[in-house]
């Protein structure tokens, strides 16, 4: 591997700003890059769950990604997701993150045809990382959504060998014990990247020292204030600032993707509807959305 990278901080898991007919709005990017900078951003991933890349078309994964990476500029690394249900494709879109000068890439496995077995989860990274020799590789575990869900110790142990590239993980499940384990591997050889943004303070007790998250987008402030806390050892104040954190993302679990989109509409930053199948909020349900934020203070806090 030519490059390395060490993902510390926050990371904003950025959306793909579309416009209402469902086609990308690119001019949106710089935009929320600036935004994402201005509030703390260390990093940005691209085309991830957040930025809906599975239910874009692969070219339109590469100019998302091309506007991405040149709207920031080489202020703070980009991470470009090219999982794909074609290896092939994925391949084709890690090189063209190399291409046009992302700083690592991420990948989710196969999730129609899933791997069987752990052999065949690494031989399927290893297919992918490889169309990027030159960038660090951050397997993408989400298992709640891909149905792949093998013991990421395990993973760590086999992909160590056999995928040179292999940076860490990005941790996108709730069994901390398991990330715990995951980061004293091996010397602490792996940077895991976190992704429950309502877990963040339990990532940091058990040693996390970046994460990856939708909420980051919108309610970085808060989460910044949870992370000086805790370094600072005020445990009282991380414990109490992310509880109200857990609060306010709780208004969103009854619409999913689609209400995170919506909430950067009600900061001021319209990223347009969501593609199917996944519903784009009506009207109606973004003004109850905002009557809901509102009640809990969320406007006073962002």
């Amino acid at each position: 591997m030519e490059k390395t990278l060490k993902i510390t901080g926050l990371v904003p898991a950025v959306f793909t700003p579309m416009h209402e007919d469902g086609s990308l709005n690119l001019a949106m990017a710089p935009v929320l890059v600036e935004h994402l900078l201005a509030q703390g951003a260390s990093a940005l991933y691209v085309n991830g769950s957040t930025g809906e890349g599975v239910s874009l078309t692969s070219s339109e994964r590469t100019v998302v990604a091309e506007a991405y990476v040149h709207a920031t500029g080489g202020r703070v690394p980009v991470i470009i997701q090219v999982g794909h249900n074609s290896l092939a494709e994925a391949r084709a879109l890690a090189a063209h993150a190399q291409a046009i000068g992302a700083d690592a890439i991420s990948a989710t496995p196969p999730s129609y045809f899933k791997p069987g077995t752990l052999d065949a989860l690494v031989d399927c990274m290893a297919q992918v990382s490889a169309g990027a020799h030159q960038l660090p590789f951050y397997y993408y575990h989400i298992p709640s959504v891909t149905g792949v869900d093998f013991d990421m110790v395990d993973f760590l142990t086999l992909a160590g060998v056999r995928l040179p590239t292999l940076a860490g993980i990005k941790y996108s499940k709730t069994s901390v014990y398991e990330m715990q384990s995951c980061l004293n591997f091996d010397g602490g050889r792996y940077s895991l990247l976190f992704g429950s943004d309502q877990m963040l303070l339990s990532a940091l007790v058990a040693g996390v020292q970046g994460a990856v998250g939708s909420t980051y987008n919108y309610m970085m402030p808060i989460y910044q204030r949870i992370w000086r806390a805790y370094k600072a050892g005020d445990a009282d104040e991380a414990q109490r600032l992310q509880g109200i954190a857990a609060e306010l993302v709780r208004p969103t679990y009854r619409w999913g993707n689609p209400a995170l989109k919506a909430m950067m509409n009600l900061i001021g930053l319209d990223c347009g509807p969501t593609r199917l199948p996944q519903i784009t909020l009506t009207a109606d349900e973004i003004e109850e959305l905002r009557k809901t934020m509102d009640l809990l203070g969320f406007f006073e806090w962002m």
